[in-house]
């Protein structure tokens, strides 16, 4: 499994230039290939930590976590019960907390793209204040590693580093979700259903804080999906659908699922989503791979856009019909 998914240890970019240059090396290879590696050198401490406190928060009463129903929220932010989320019009069989940048409540005006409704307020749990600033802390930090690693993608795509910090800079759109995969009493109906569905990731780079359980699959072409082992202290890091717009699909974001939970068994996990700006569009990196590409893939039922907005509210309008319903029936349309 180490030759389909790579680990990568982010100091070796520094070690020496030829240490950086076989870093540089095995990063094409694994972003062109599969799409999905491990980060290992990252410097970030506390993931334990992070799962403990996860493993806290779903431990809480249902009518405590129930308070932070994301139902409450236009902004498409707060707690979900099994079921609330849906990946390819079925239901996820996971619960989760979705935080993202913190903003004050504002409503978007008449003429304001309906994307600005994914900027507004967090909730949280007045039963774990260590919550919050741990979250925080967190996003901060994997927003600093994930901007680096961005920059070595480009320079191991022959492009200028930089060429994408202003779709990202002054305040990436990121996004952060807490995830427990619980797993059934019995045996009966656990073929049934899904942790998540097929799906790929709307942004730039996703990295995957994962406990020991696994569960976690990636297409590994033809519909064939393996496992991704759990390498101990490592991110799993994976391309969303805008790095594939950028590289005219010379990078693609790879279709993964998570695998429902056996009997007994609990999952806990915490996906941070490194994404461009709400307003922010893709241009086409200036890269000799790039420039011979063939184009993105084309899914009349997965359009690509450039614009990160545009592109994440597609996906809500799928994810969260019952927040739709709620807060902007205006949105529904026959065929969302």
């Amino acid at each position: 499994m180490s030759e389909i998914f790579p680990v990568l240890d982010l100091r070796d970019a520094d070690r020496s230039a030829e240490s950086r240059a076989d870093f540089l090396d095995t990063l094409r290879t694994a972003v062109h290939d599969i799409g999905f590696f491990q980060l290992v050198g990252h410097g970030v401490e506390g993931g334990g930590e992070l799962l403990a406190l996860a493993r806290e928060f779903f431990a809480l009463p249902e009518q405590e976590r129930a308070e932070l129903s994301i139902l409450k929220s236009p902004y498409f932010r707060g707690y979900s019960e099994v079921g609330r989320e849906y990946t390819q019009g079925m239901p996820d069989h996971r619960r989760q907390l979705d935080v993202g940048p913190e903003y004050p409540a504002a409503r978007p005006g008449p003429d304001e793209p309906d994307y600005r409704w994914l900027a507004g307020p967090n909730q949280w749990p007045s039963a774990l204040p260590d919550l919050r600033p741990a979250v925080l802390e967190w996003m901060n930090r994997l927003t600093e590693v994930s901007h680096r690693l961005l920059r070595l993608i480009l320079e191991a795509l022959e492009t200028p580093a930089d060429f994408l910090d202003e779709v990202v800079a002054p305040s990436p759109h990121v996004h952060f979700k807490l995830l427990h995969y619980p797993g059934p009493a019995t045996a009966e109906g656990t073929d049934e259903g899904q942790g998540v569905g097929v799906h790929k990731d709307y942004g730039l780079l996703t990295l995957l804080l994962q406990d020991d359980t696994g569960g976690l699959q990636v297409d590994v072409g033809e519909g064939r999906f393996v496992d991704v082992p759990v390498v101990p202290g490592a991110f799993v890091v994976n391309l969303g659908e805008l790095l594939e717009v950028a590289t005219r699909g010379y990078l693609s974001a790879t279709t993964h699922r998570v695998r429902r939970s056996a009997p007994g068994v609990d999952r806990y996990s915490a996906p941070f989503f490194y994404n461009p700006r709400l307003e922010a569009a893709m241009q086409p990196l200036p890269s000799p791979y790039v420039n011979a590409a063939d184009g993105v893939a084309h899914d009349p039922a997965n359009p690509l856009f450039a614009g990160y907005g545009e592109n994440v509210m597609k996906g809500m309008l799928r994810a969260f019909p019952e927040v739709i319903a709620a807060h902007h029936p205006d949105l529904l349309t026959p065929s969302a």
